[in-house]
């Protein structure tokens, strides 16, 4: 079996959006008639569409196949030079095969959403916002964030004001507004604000707030004691003006000889109550048995060890009581992957993406911990090697939390633990969507459904296919 390919041309160019077409020539240089069949390789090719994927050539004929690139306008269109090729696998000689390579240039693009956290803050000396800002180009975003409001009412403390976050991911920019006038008395005021994401050869992003500063002392209170300081200035005129005199009629009584001489009982001292001891160091931490040996010393010297408590671990928990806190009336799911070879990320929350996008790693466990929605349930199906069917095994139960703002855990963070293939969920009540990333797929559209008993799937069930990323809402 012989063969001649050519791509025409070898190399091409797209914007993440559009479509480019690549026709790839063949000819059977061989002397029996033979069927070929295409399949796009490498990391373009769940964007490349090949038309016809059969070919069939007799001896000496050329044919022509059309190869359509069309990238998504999504972080997982990587800019720059991208690698393809089409596999040739021959009906009669399926061995023979041919691999042509080409090569697309996929153009960059930038996009950038941001939102405040919550967008109006209370307070009387100081608010603090944060500032999320999510890169959902192609390239690397590099910016600075920058403060003003009208009239020059704030000062801004950004922290960090230039960030570099790559595709597909999010950053948080903590910032604090402090007026430059206190309110002392009367009511509250509005101080708009904006805070603009400012990117080199490129238009601000501004994104606009409310401060709304509370004075020192409410109304009514500086009422009261104006009403107060009123009436003790009169009443201390009125004494001084009309200070009765005051007299007794009373006379000093003769003691007599025998009482004079009759001893007076001393009262007798009050105890003495012993200072409390102070203390210069926390206690050290102590089972019930050290305790014990502890009271049985009678005394003895030494230092005692300060014990500092481990701090307290960011989990999806934590995360969603911060909101509820912001958000009382709001509805709210955060969530954190735990990442094969990165261990567990940082809390996200509503619809920022968990995981990785793009490169190649599995999330074995999630955590979930959702707010007015009357808890949460959940299990995955997870790789299975010595699968038969093509499909994972599910784990051997639910994991749920019949409550708000408490940590839900599904799947393994062991060192050997399965990486998921398909994470199931429900909540009590109202409506949950999801939308999920799997290895060499597109984002799956966002899928929603009602509360318990209804429940949400994310991902398919191929064996091979393991979640990069997933974003959950309720």
């Amino acid at each position: 079996m012989s063969l001649w390919t050519s791509l025409e041309p070898a190399s091409a160019t797209v914007d993440p959006g559009g479509s480019t077409r690549v026709r790839l020539r063949l000819r059977n240089t061989g002397d029996v008639v033979d069927e070929y069949r295409f399949e796009a390789v490498g990391p373009v090719s769940p964007w490349t569409r090949v038309e016809p994927q059969m070919l069939r050539l007799y001896p000496g004929t050329t044919g022509t196949v059309d190869l359509t690139f069309a990238p998504p306008r999504t972080p997982d269109a990587t800019a720059g030079p991208n690698p393809y090729a089409v596999r040739i696998t021959p009906t009669e000689h399926p061995e023979a095969t041919t691999v042509p390579e080409g090569n697309l240039t996929i153009t960059p693009f930038t996009e950038v959403r941001a939102e405040l956290v919550p967008p109006t803050v209370k307070g009387r000396f100081r608010g603090r916002p944060k500032l999320a800002i999510d890169n959902i180009g192609n390239t690397k975003l590099t910016a600075s964030i920058s403060g003003n409001d009208h009239g020059d009412q704030l000062a801004y403390d950004i922290y960090p004001s230039n960030v570099q976050i790559e595709p597909g991911r999010a950053a948080f920019v903590k910032t604090t507004l402090k007026p430059r006038k206190i309110i002392w008395f009367g009511p509250k005021e509005q101080r708009p604000y904006t805070l603009s994401v400012l990117r080199s050869g490129a238009n601000p992003h501004p994104v606009e707030g409310t401060y709304l500063q509370r004075g020192f002392l409410p109304r009514w209170l500086a009422t009261f004691f104006g009403i107060f300081f009123a009436l003790a200035i009169t009443f201390a005129m009125l004494w001084i003006a009309y200070k009765p005199q005051v007299g007794t009629g009373a006379r000093p009584k003769p003691v007599e000889a025998g009482n004079a001489l009759t001893p007076t009982p001393s009262a007798s001292a009050a105890p003495v109550i012993p200072a409390a001891p102070s203390v210069t160091s926390a206690p050290p931490a102590a089972d019930s048995g050290a305790a014990a040996g502890g009271s049985g010393s009678g005394g003895g010297g030494g230092a005692k060890a300060t014990v500092t408590a481990k701090p307290k671990a960011d989990t999806a928990a934590t995360a969603v009581k911060r909101l509820a806190k912001s958000d009382p009336g709001g509805r709210h799911v955060c969530y954190r992957a735990f990442v094969f070879g990165v261990g567990w990320q940082k809390p996200v929350c509503d619809g920022t993406i968990g995981g990785t996008v793009g490169q190649g790693k599995q999330v074995t466990a999630l955590n979930i911990a959702v707010y007015n929605v009357e808890g949460s349930a959940g299990t995955a199906m997870v790789h299975n090697p010595q699968s038969t069917n093509g499909q994972g095994s599910w784990l051997p139960k639910w994991t749920a939390v019949i409550a708000d703002r408490k940590d839900n855990y599904v799947g393994s963070t062991a060192k050997d633990a399965p990486y998921m293939v398909t994470f199931v969920w429900n909540v009590g009540s109202g409506q949950l969507c999801n939308s999920v990333k799997q290895v060499e797929q597109d984002w799956s559209s966002q899928v929603c459904n009602g509360a318990r008993p209804g429940l949400n799937t994310a991902g398919n069930f191929n064996n091979n296919h393991w979640i990069e990323a997933i974003k959950l809402t309720v």
